[in-house]
């Protein structure tokens, strides 16, 4: 085990500028998150080894849940190293390291060229200049920037490339069937505002607001924004599983909230009476915001 994977402080100290209540928001619900959340695109990996230049050695995923954006570079870097304060994703991140590497079960594994410790993201047990890419992947906006962002310069060696992506909830299929998942989501928050303090809940800033921080940090030389579709199949199952891994959602099933089940079965039926048994390709559409130190 090298150095730097060996001196993640534990999960359960929460350093500065970070929440626990961002992190609990996860807990129990590793196996629906990782079965219908998409994966990382191949595109992330092609644009960012483009604008690289050359195969990264060192791929940091902040953030990294149940692997689902970071195995994706495994044919691609060196190394990969995912981050992921939260028990519970980073386990199910570790099984699925360890059915690859057919070894046994630890907390902080490393199989080959991949490994996944706990951290955070304004608090990397890394050299400086050690990583050329650093990833948020749908988890930038539960981050505290300032102090993130500083990290993250400190970690990239010079000429390397920070990149916060994430895609519109839900993939494009069916403006009713789109409303109906809003209008789920909407209620599940309003349900989580009226049963729980405000200073107990998870706080998620505004995504529109990446480029702006990166911008502004005075970290990066070269910033932009990336738009790009991915495409990956869907059943009516996987649709409402992906409706049911959402964080709000899953709060408030633990909350045992029984207003939400009126909205959820309407959501359920309007989304089987949609698919009538059929696997569709459905688009994702995606948003890339990079830095280039």
């Amino acid at each position: 085990m090298t150095e730097e994977t060996s001196k993640v402080p534990s999960a359960t100290t929460v350093p500065e500028g970070n929440r626990l209540s961002n992190v609990q928001r996860f807990n129990g619900f590793q196996d629906t998150y990782d079965q219908h959340r998409p994966e990382a695109p191949q595109e992330v990996v092609t644009l960012l080894t483009q604008y690289l230049g050359h195969r990264p050695s060192l791929v940091v995923d902040i953030g990294s849940g149940t692997g689902l954006s970071s195995f994706v570079w495994r044919d691609t870097a060196a190394r990969i190293i995912g981050v992921e304060p939260n028990d519970d994703m980073r386990s199910k991140a570790v099984d699925k390291l360890m059915s690859l590497a057919g070894a046994p079960t630890d907390d902080q594994v490393q199989a080959a060229e991949m490994s996944f410790v706990p951290g955070y993201s304004n608090q990397l047990e890394l050299p400086d200049g050690a990583a050329e890419i650093v990833t948020c992947s749908q988890s930038f906006h539960w981050m505290e920037p300032v102090s993130t962002l500083k990290e993250i310069a400190r970690v990239l060696r010079e000429g390397g490339i920070f990149a916060a992506y994430d895609c519109d909830w839900p993939p494009s299929l069916d403006w009713q069937v789109e409303l109906a998942y809003h209008e789920l989501i909407e209620l599940s928050e309003q349900l989580i505002d009226r049963h729980v303090d405000t200073a107990e809940q998870a706080y998620k800033g505004n995504k529109d607001e990446h480029l702006k921080h990166i911008r502004e940090s005075g970290h990066f030389r070269f910033t932009k924004e990336i738009v790009f579709h991915h495409t990956e199949p869907f059943t009516a199952e996987r649709y409402i599983g992906l409706a049911v891994s959402q964080g709000g959602i899953q709060t408030v099933f633990k909350l045992n909230l029984p207003e939400i089940h009126a909205k959820l079965d309407q959501f359920q039926a309007l989304v089987t009476d949609y698919f009538q048994g059929r696997t569709l390709p459905l688009m994702f559409s995606y948003r890339m915001r990079i830095g280039i130190k």
